[in-house]
């Protein structure tokens, strides 16, 4: 079964969705909740098209020609509700595409599906307006609200819908993917599986990113060279970085599993258990210089990094008061 089994991980997802199809049990609101990246967008495809299948199985034929349309995403039953401005779904776009146009009964298909992706997106007025659908939806209606953070989803919402979790997926399914499917060298997708922590679409991002050899050498030469570099200096440096092509977040994801690694040989004094085993000695040193308590605090001021960045924190502020604990560890 080519389509489902691309996907990697989610068994209890996948196992759940398959049973309400198989017992004509389908809800008419699902939450698929997961961070960007975990396959939710590709799941919720996949049973979208299950529904819709001419052939009627637990998953999509790939053969039939509702399912040939939908996978090139012109399926006139399956809805993608999309909006304009980057940071929020409002009322008018839920209103349009979504309440206005779930009155119309079917096209072709037995049902007529919407698809919002990052549903956290929403206001507050068009999730007010999207629950008397939720509540009362026509019979032929489901909604899956993909979302990558749903505590921004109203309680009145989300307790109206099945929601189901996508949990991170194991490392050496992500691994063998990277290696058999993508053709990543080993070490590569070794960092990559590392800097993912199970999940698919990171991994895959970093293991094929192009310069990804130059992406470690400029986080490493950061967190090697710190010590010769004012905390300006080294902001200076990151917000270049990031502004350049990846994100700060990936450089940040790097500086936590190098931490993780320090604080890995310190405890062990292993090399075999290192993610960047290359660079035995900057880890070594580092790992002489700090006490466990000092890469603890490190490791939590990274997390607390990116908790702030995320809440539209100021940058500079953020990434000195990061770059101060490294320091003073």
């Amino acid at each position: 079964m080519q389509e489902v089994e691309k996907v990697l991980g989610h068994e209890e997802v996948i196992r759940h969705l398959q049973n309400a199809v198989a017992m004509d049990q389908v809800s008419h609101s699902y939450i698929f909740a997961g961070e960007k990246g975990s396959g939710k967008k590709l799941l919720a495809k996949l049973f979208a098209m299950t529904l819709q299948c001419e052939k009627h199985g637990k998953e999509p034929c790939l053969q039939c020609g509702s399912c040939k349309k939908a996978m090139n995403r012109n399926h006139p039953d399956i809805i993608y509700v999309s909006h304009l401005k980057p940071n929020s779904i409002g009322i008018e776009d839920i209103r349009e595409q979504l309440i206005a146009d779930v009155e119309i009964k079917p096209y072709t298909g037995p049902y007529k599906i919407y698809i919002v992706d990052e549903a956290e997106k929403m206001t507050i007025q068009a999730q007010n307006a999207l629950l008397k659908t939720i509540e009362e939806p026509p019979a032929y209606a489901v909604i899956l609200l993909l979302a990558n953070n749903n505590t921004s989803l109203l309680p009145t919402i989300t307790s109206r819908c099945v929601t189901l979790n996508f949990k991170p997926v194991r490392d050496d399914l992500i691994k063998s993917y990277l290696m058999e499917e993508l053709h990543v060298p080993d070490y590569q997708a070794e960092v990559s599986v590392a800097f993912a922590q199970g999940n698919v679409g990171k991994a895959k991002q970093i293991a094929t990113a192009e310069d990804f050899a130059d992406m470690m050498d400029a986080a490493l030469k950061i967190l090697k060279k710190g010590d010769g570099m004012e905390v300006y200096e080294m902001v200076d440096a990151i917000k270049t970085l990031s502004e350049e092509k990846h994100t700060v977040y990936e450089y940040l994801d790097l500086f936590l599993v190098w931490f993780r690694d320090v604080l890995m040989f310190k405890a062990t004094k292993e090399v075999d258990g290192l993610v960047f085993r290359q660079e035995y000695y900057a880890i070594k040193d580092r790992a002489d210089k700090s006490s466990y308590e000092g890469l603890e605090k490190i490791i939590q001021a990274i997390e607390t990094a990116k908790t702030r960045l995320q809440a539209n924190v100021n940058f500079d502020l953020t990434m000195e008061l990061l770059f101060l604990t490294i320091r003073e560890n």
